[in-house]
């Protein structure tokens, strides 16, 4: 344990952001593994924004972030594609 009264205050600090890098990495693998077996626009819209997000606060490396998002587009587009085309473009083709 620290003797120095601003490092126990910055080891409190630091868990506080600890528990908060902690929630905020578990909610971006969740969504991108939503995202990325859904296909769904919104949802890969969603794990994009939250990246990027993450990335601005620190909590993940910009580079790391740009990496996700492009495994992300990659796995969206097969997920995507395996689906097959929408309803919307059947029903306007008939």
């Amino acid at each position: 344990m620290a003797n120095i009264k601003s490092q126990k205050k910055r080891n409190l600090t630091n868990a506080r952001r600890h528990e908060r890098n902690k929630a905020v990495k578990s909610e971006l693998k969740t969504r991108v593994k939503t995202a990325s077996t859904t296909g769904d626009g919104e949802a890969v819209r969603t794990a994009q924004k939250r990246l990027d997000k993450a990335a601005t606060k620190g909590v993940i490396h910009k580079n790391q972030a740009a990496r996700r998002k492009s495994r992300l587009m990659k796995a969206a587009a097969v997920s995507a594609a395996e689906a097959g085309p929408s309803t919307e473009t059947e029903t306007e083709s008939e």
